[in-house]
């Protein structure tokens, strides 16, 4: 029989002063209807809105995976509560949710932010490098780590990346992106699957020759301690989750158990038809 997890106490929802969004920009593409905005704090962000198409919890997904990424070491945009007003949603024509041809206003409050990668005139973002730029990409090994988080989390969409080059910089790095879907989107289920949370391509896996591959996410998600699993949930504000505490804390349960079967799903992808790692050393 497995041992119960104790819960420690639930930890402090994290509070601070909000950033404010302060000016539209544009919508981005993608099925949350996100929309890039420029913040009091000077940064550009993409903010996904509480009534987006896909689930509300989508936001709670956003935080929880993206701080979880943080601790494994990957580059991911620093993530943010923003807050949206209702002067601006009103006086913004833009901001308008497409629900089956009608246009509904976005609700304002609370809102998820993730850094934009490159703020206009800083550099140049795609989320697609051809081949054979590849090997002008500084981190590519962090595909074969983002897979710890995916698998961890059961990230049920595609893995999301952007590429990213600083002005006058001549390498590229990927930064990972769009963490909404995981936790099977708004069901907050594990439904694991081998081609699930993977990237299209193989060939941003050619680095991998073993296990050594995957760290140190591989490690530190499997030493990740149930308090740190909460302090990343701790400032996922609640409307976010329907003031759901309980099954927030199911969800942080779950993650603390995974991890000792990352390995383990990761190991299915590996023998799955894509064979997506052919320069595997077993040795």
């Amino acid at each position: 029989m497995t041992a119960s997890v104790q819960f420690a106490p639930a930890c402090p929802q994290i509070t601070a002063s909000p950033i404010q969004a302060e000016q539209h920009i544009r919508r981005m593409r993608g099925g949350a209807q996100s929309h890039l905005m420029r913040a009091s704090d000077g940064y550009c962000y993409v903010v996904k809105f509480m009534n987006n198409p896909q689930d509300v919890r989508v936001l709670a997904n956003e935080m929880l995976a993206t701080r979880l990424a943080q601790k494994l070491g990957l580059l991911v945009p620093e993530p943010a509560v923003i807050e949206v007003s209702p002067w601006l949603i009103q006086h913004t024509e833009e901001l308008r949710c497409d629900m089956v041809g009608e246009k509904i206003p976005f609700v304002s409050g609370a809102c998820f932010g993730s850094r934009y990668v490159a703020n206009p005139g800083d550099g140049v973002a795609m989320d697609y490098l051809p081949d054979h730029l590849l090997d002008r990409l500084a981190n590519m090994r962090d595909f074969a780590r983002v897979l710890v988080l995916d698998k961890w989390t059961c990230n049920s969409d595609g893995r999301q990346c952007v590429f990213a080059r600083a002005r006058r910089a001549r390498k590229y790095r990927v930064t990972f992106i769009d963490h909404g879907y995981c936790f099977n989107a708004g069901e907050w289920t594990f439904p694991d699957a081998p081609l699930r949370g993977v990237h299209a391509r193989n060939n941003v896996y050619s680095n991998v020759t073993g296990w050594k591959s995957f760290e140190p996410s591989l490690s530190r998600a499997q030493d990740m301690s149930l308090e740190d699993i909460q302090e990343c949930a701790a400032s996922i504000p609640s409307e976010w989750y329907g003031q759901d505490a309980d099954t927030l804390e199911r969800i942080i349960e779950a993650l603390y158990r995974r991890r000792t079967v990352i390995a383990d799903l990761i190991t299915a992808f590996r023998q799955s038809s894509r064979n997506p790692f052919p320069n595997w050393k077993n040795s």
